[in-house]
């Protein structure tokens, strides 16, 4: 039995195109920003809301984002929370919320509308040309 669950499930905006970057090792890291909104209440009392979430994808999931992702693409995002903290040079307690990305689901942009769904494994990435919606 698991000791508990982690899981992430996005639907919103890429604020900023990827920066895709290589390890040592050559595994592909891609880390983007991402938007979510909401809103509530009628007329005048209409509030809105938008959270910003800083995404980061390992391996080819990365090579894939850093590829075909851009800035205003509608995209689903299914991973997990990862929090850090560190000190900085000025002795300042830092804290970073990350979603480590499994799949990413392309909505479409502007000029798609067909969507395509892109799943990490242990292996590979598995491609979904076929989504049924």
């Amino acid at each position: 039995m698991a000791n508990g669950v982690n899981k992430v499930i996005l639907v919103g905006r890429v604020g900023k195109d990827p920066e895709l970057r290589f390890t040592t090792g050559g595994t592909g890291v891609a880390k983007f920003s991402m938007a979510t909104a909401e809103s509530w209440g009628k007329g005048e009392a209409k509030k809105d809301k938008t959270e910003w979430h800083n995404i980061v994808a390992w391996g080819k999931l990365a090579e894939i984002c850093g590829q075909y992702v851009k800035k205003g693409d509608l995209i689903y995002i299914e991973g997990k929370i990862s929090s850090s903290d560190w000190t900085d040079k000025d002795g300042l307690k830092r804290y970073r919320t990350e979603i480590n990305a499994n799949i990413l689901n392309m909505l479409g942009n502007k000029n798609q509308s067909e969507s395509k769904v892109y799943e990490k494994s242990d292996n590979d990435v598995i491609v979904d040309d076929e989504v049924p919606f």
